[in-house]
């Protein structure tokens, strides 16, 4: 294994372990499914890696949005600052009041963080015929990935409702909002890999 792997590999055994013995020892088994799902994608990223050889710093990208995603259901806030909904939770705050929440944020930045990834996969595809030009076609497509991602990552906080009835999920505003979001990370990832240098794989 690559030794530049190591200390992602010990950051992402780290804070999923602290997680899970902080859920089993406060009882939270909406957020126990998650750490059990986020353990299964961080094996889906490896096997995907051994194939395209993703970018370290894409790696590091995904871990981080692993640990503000964990980070942002079991961190809690003070009752004095400003949230949406009952728990008082990092997920929940208001980072500028009534505009923008943790949240958002995170699924604006982890589905940007997807496109990214769909791109590197695009270009591994491309490989033998060489590295495909950003076109509006192929950045549409890695858009269109990087969302359908995001779909799916609200089709599984569904099914969290249906199975763990108190849950922090939230109700259609909240989805419809969080779907937002990661359309708008999937812009500003496509914006970003369109204009910067042809390294971005």
């Amino acid at each position: 294994m690559d030794k530049r792997l190591i200390p992602i590999l010990l950051f992402n055994v780290a804070y999923m372990l602290l997680a899970a013995v902080w859920v089993v020892s406060h009882g939270n088994s909406e957020f126990l499914a998650y750490i059990g799902i986020l353990a299964v994608l961080a094996l889906v990223v490896w096997k995907v890696h051994r194939t395209i050889n993703i970018p370290l710093s894409l790696l590091w990208c995904l871990s981080i949005w692993g640990a503000a995603h964990l980070a942002g259901g079991l961190v809690a806030i003070p009752e004095s600052w400003p949230r949406s909904g009952e728990s008082a939770v990092l997920y929940n705050l208001w980072l500028w009041p009534d505009w923008l929440k943790y949240d958002q944020l995170t699924h604006a930045y982890g589905f940007g963080i997807t496109t990214w990834l769909c791109w590197c996969g695009l270009c591994s595809a491309f490989d033998r015929q060489g590295t495909p030009q950003p076109t509006l076609g192929l950045l549409t497509l890695a858009a269109a990935a990087g969302m359908g991602f995001g779909a799916l990552n609200e089709v599984i906080e569904f099914i969290v409702t249906v199975l763990v009835p108190d849950n922090n999920v939230g109700g259609y505003v909240n989805t419809a909002l969080d779907l937002c979001f990661n359309m708008l990370g999937a812009l500003i990832a496509v914006l970003l890999i369109r204009f910067s240098s042809k390294d971005i794989m």
